[in-house]
């Protein structure tokens, strides 16, 4: 090979290297604080109208158990929780419990559960609860267990709640109440 040839081949190698760095360069971060502009801005992310504090859900081999935590309106607006799901559970209730008399009974909430504008809700046993009804397999404790609840205006949020072993929580389950 002549070396005129191979000046010509290491001269496209070079050429090819430059034409990568620039346009890697291109695609990098303008660390100097430059004043070049991106080549699109991505759009931004609205924040979650709802934030959750301590998610848990108390452990249970069958039948039924509740999800606990403290929910944060962070919005300017009142908002309404009317719904939750999830895998564990076919049958999913947002409660209260309420009594007269010394006896507490646990109950559906009608309405769902309402936030005040910036506003928190304590979700707590023997206060309003998230309601699982039917659970289809145990939860353990450290189990991560998945739940979107559903505003009123159709927005859901998603969270995943901590199994805990919990005693207490004698409250009674009224059907229809």
């Amino acid at each position: 090979m002549s070396s005129r040839a191979v000046f010509s081949r290491t001269a496209q190698f070079v050429a090819a290297v430059a034409l990568g760095a620039a346009a890697l360069t291109g695609c990098g971060n303008d660390s100097d604080g430059g004043t070049a502009a991106p080549a699109s801005t991505p759009a931004s992310t609205p924040a979650a109208p709802l934030t959750i504090t301590d998610p848990w859900v108390k452990t249970a081999d069958e039948g039924m158990t509740a999800a606990f935590g403290t929910l944060t309106n962070t919005t300017g607006a009142e908002l309404t929780i009317v719904s939750g799901a999830t895998p564990a559970s076919p049958k999913v209730e947002l409660h209260e419990v309420a009594g007269t008399g010394g006896e507490m009974k646990m109950r559906p909430r009608e309405g769902g559960f309402t936030i005040p504008a910036g506003g928190r809700l304590e979700l707590k046993p023997g206060g309003f609860h998230i309601m699982l009804m039917g659970v289809t397999k145990p939860i353990k404790p450290g189990d991560q267990v998945a739940f979107t609840l559903t505003l009123k205006d159709g927005t859901t949020f998603p969270f995943t709640a901590l199994g805990k072993a919990f005693k207490g929580g004698n409250e009674k389950y009224v059907p229809g109440h």
